[in-house]
């Protein structure tokens, strides 16, 4: 093994370690749903944002970005949108199934 696998594995025993001391009450901090939401969405938005920045840029000729980082930015925005909006869906849907269910 190398110096490197070593401190690696070394790093697992100790995360390891700090979870079985843990007690059984005791719990990871929780986050907020909605602030989980919020920010995903603000991260979906950044993105759109940033790559319509630069697709701009490309094509005043003010960046010195290739087509082809364009091109991915803009693929990744598009990407996480489709992903943001596959979730919307779920959401909307769960909503529903919810709202129908017999009391």
């Amino acid at each position: 093994m190398s110096q490197m696998d070593v401190n690696e594995v070394l790093a697992q025993m100790r995360v390891l370690q700090g979870q079985a001391q843990k007690k059984p009450g005791e719990s990871e901090p929780t986050t907020d749903f909605s602030d989980l939401l919020k920010n995903s969405i603000e991260t979906v938005n950044e993105t759109q944002q940033q790559a319509g920045n630069l697709a701009k840029a490309f094509e005043s000729g003010e960046s010195e970005a290739s087509l082809a980082e364009v091109m991915v930015s803009l693929q990744k925005a598009s990407v996480s949108f489709q992903a943001m909006v596959q979730v919307r869906n779920k959401l909307v849907e769960a909503y529903k199934d919810i709202m129908n269910m017999q009391m």
